[in-house]
């Protein structure tokens, strides 16, 4: 079975959206609440995970089993690079990178 991919004009919208305040409103329309925390506990998991901490201390700072920590560093590892992706968009965005943890 071929992974899932979401709808070209779906990844087009929210290429197009430029407020987070947009984006947040698509998503909360669109997932369930219970999906906009997966979410939300993934992202924390993987740039916890980049910042080089242990799957135990992710599992106790998020408060997750860490079956949920260990997928998420396979995706990290794995994956098709978009966290990486992400995180070399938060760089540009002048964001912190969990990659550059304690670098100046």
């Amino acid at each position: 079975m071929a992974d899932p991919t979401l709808p070209d004009d779906l990844l087009a919208v929210l290429a197009e959206l430029r407020q987070p305040t947009q984006i947040q409103s698509v998503f909360t329309d669109l997932l369930t609440p219970a999906e906009v925390q997966a979410i939300a506990e993934r992202w924390a998991i993987v740039k916890l995970l980049a910042e080089g901490h242990s799957q135990r201390a992710v599992r106790d700072a998020v408060g997750c089993s860490v079956t949920t920590v260990t997928r998420g560093n396979r995706h990290l590892q794995y994956g098709s690079g978009g966290f990486h992706l992400a995180f070399d968009a938060l760089s540009r965005l002048g964001l912190p990178d969990p990659r550059r943890r304690g670098e100046s």
